[in-house]
C-alpha cells in the first residue's frame, strides 16, 4: 500500500486543476467550477454579488442576473474574449481563463442596470420590512443602484397571503429569484407551491389555495434574499439590530434536522430562530420547523455562545463578543453572608412618624425631632 502523501500526489496528477485570474488574482480550482464558486474561493470583493443563486440548491441561478462578470479571455486553448457578459453562476471555468468583475466598468454599469429593474416593482418599506438589517437587495442597491428611479408607471401589488400558520407571503416584495421554490422541491417531500402566470404577471403562489404544511417548509423564509416571505412568528416584533444573535443547538426528535440554530434573544426571551448562515448568506444546515416555530425559550436549548458577526453589519452593533458577566462582589465583602435587600425602611429607621408636625418645627427638620 502506498503513503498517503503518495496517493494524494498521484491523485493531484490525474486530477488536472484549471488556473484562472478573476480581477488580476490567480487562482487553482477543479474543473467545472462555476466563475461565482472560483471568486469565493478568493473571497472579498471580487466575489460577485448573487440574489437568485444557492449552492445547496440544485437547478438554481441564472435568473437574477446581479453576477455578470465579463470574460476577456476564453482559455490558454482559445483566448478570444467571449462577446457579452455572461452569468457567474451558470458558466464555468477553462485553464487559463481570465475575468474581470470590478474591475471593468462595462460589468458595474450592468450591475446598475440590473438592480434598477430589480426595484421597478420593489416597495420602499424597508422601515416597516422584518427582512431590514439582514437584507441582500438592501445591500445590492446600496453598493450598485441609483439614488433615484426613472420609472413612472404603475408598479404591480398583491395582497398579502398567510401561508399556513407561520409563513407569511408578501408578493409585492418578491424578485421571482425560485429559491423557495427549488427549496420545496428538493428539501421537502411535496411541493405545494410555485409559479404561476407569465412575464410581469408571474408569481410565487399555491395551487388552489393549499398550506404549506410539511415539516421542513420554514426554510423559504431563511433562503428568501429579501422580505417576501416572512416568519409570522416575529413578524413587527422586534428589529434584528435590537437582538443579540447567539449558537444554540438541542436534540430535535426529527432525525433529519441537525438542531443547530441561532437564536435571537433580547435579554432571556428569545424572539426567533433561525438556521445557521454562512458569510454568503447561505443556510448551513436546514432546521425543521418544531425548532424553528415551537421551541421559543431558551430553556428549550443548549446555548453555545455570542454568533460571529461581520463588522460591516448593522446587526453587529451592541453585540459584544467573549464577555463575561461580572461578579458580585458584595458577598465576598460580607463573609459569605447574603446581604439584606428587603426590609421596612420605615421601620428599621423609625423616621415615619405620623404624630409629629412638620410644619410646628423651627426650621429645617432634623433627624433629632424624630427621636423619642
Amino acid at each position: 500500500m502506498l503513503p498517503a502523501s503518495t496517493k494524494d500526489i498521484k491523485m493531484a496528477e490525474e486530477i488536472k486543476l484549471f488556473k484562472v485570474k478573476i480581477d488580476n488574482i490567480s487562482v487553482e480550482v477543479e474543473p467545472g467550477t462555476t466563475i461565482l464558486n472560483a471568486a469565493r474561493k478568493i473571497g472579498g470583493e471580487v466575489v460577485p454579488p448573487a440574489m437568485c443563486y444557492y449552492s445547496k440548491l440544485q437547478g438554481s441561478g441564472g435568473k437574477c442576473r446581479t453576477c455578470l462578470v465579463k470574460v476577456s479571455k476564453g482559455s490558454d486553448a482559445d483566448p478570444r474574449p467571449m462577446p457579452k457578459l455572461v452569468a457567474s453562476c451558470r458558466t464555468t471555468v477553462m485553464d487559463g481563463m481570465e475575468v474581470a468583475n470590478i474591475t471593468s466598468p462595462e460589468v458595474l454599469d450592468a450591475r446598475k442596470g440590473v438592480v434598477e429593474f430589480l426595484l421597478l416593482n420593489h416597495p420602499l418599506d424597508c422601515p416597516v420590512c422584518d427582512q431590514a438589517g439582514e437584507c441582500h437587495l438592501q445591500d445590492l442597491s446600496y453598493e450598485h443602484g441609483a439614488d433615484s428611479t426613472r420609472y413612472e408607471f404603475k408598479r404591480r401589488t398583491f395582497d398579502k397571503v398567510d401561508l399556513g400558520d407561520h409563513i407569511k407571503l408578501h408578493m409585492t416584495r418578491c424578485i421571482l429569484c425560485y429559491r423557495c421554490v427549488y427549496t420545496a422541491d428538493q428539501l421537502t417531500e411535496k411541493r405545494e407551491h410555485g409559479m404561476l402566470g407569465r412575464g410581469d404577471a408571474s408569481e410565487i403562489s399555491t395551487y388552489i389555495s393549499q398550506s404549506l404544511d410539511n415539516d421542513f417548509i420554514g426554510n423559504v423564509i431563511d433562503v428568501c434574499p429579501v422580505g417576501a416571505l416572512t416568519d409570522q412568528t416575529f413578524r413587527f416584533k422586534n428589529r434584528v439590530w435590537f437582538l443579540k444573535p447567539v449558537d444554540a443547538h438541542r436534540d430535535c426528535e426529527n432525525p433529519k434536522c441537525c438542531g443547530k440554530t441561532v437564536l435571537w434573544m433580547r435579554g432571556d426571551e428569545v424572539f426567533r430562530v433561525t438556521a445557521r448562515k454562512d458569510k454568503y448568506g447561505e443556510v448551513e444546515n436546514f432546521i425543521c420547523d418544531t425548532c424553528r416555530f415551537e421551541k421559543k425559550e431558551a430553556k428549550d436549548w443548549i446555548i453555545e455562545g455570542p454568533r460571529k458577526i461581520e463588522r460591516n453589519s448593522v446587526i453587529s452593533q451592541g453585540h459584544y463578543v467573549n464577555t463575561v458577566k461580572p461578579k458580585d462582589p458584595l458577598v465576598d465583602v460580607l463573609d459569605g453572608r447574603q446581604p439584606r435587600l428587603l426590609f421596612d425602611i420605615h421601620t428599621e429607621s423609625q423616621v415615619n412618624r405620623p404624630e409629629i408636625d412638620l410644619s410646628k418645627i423651627d426650621g429645617p427638620a432634623h433627624s433629632d425631632d424624630f427621636k423619642k
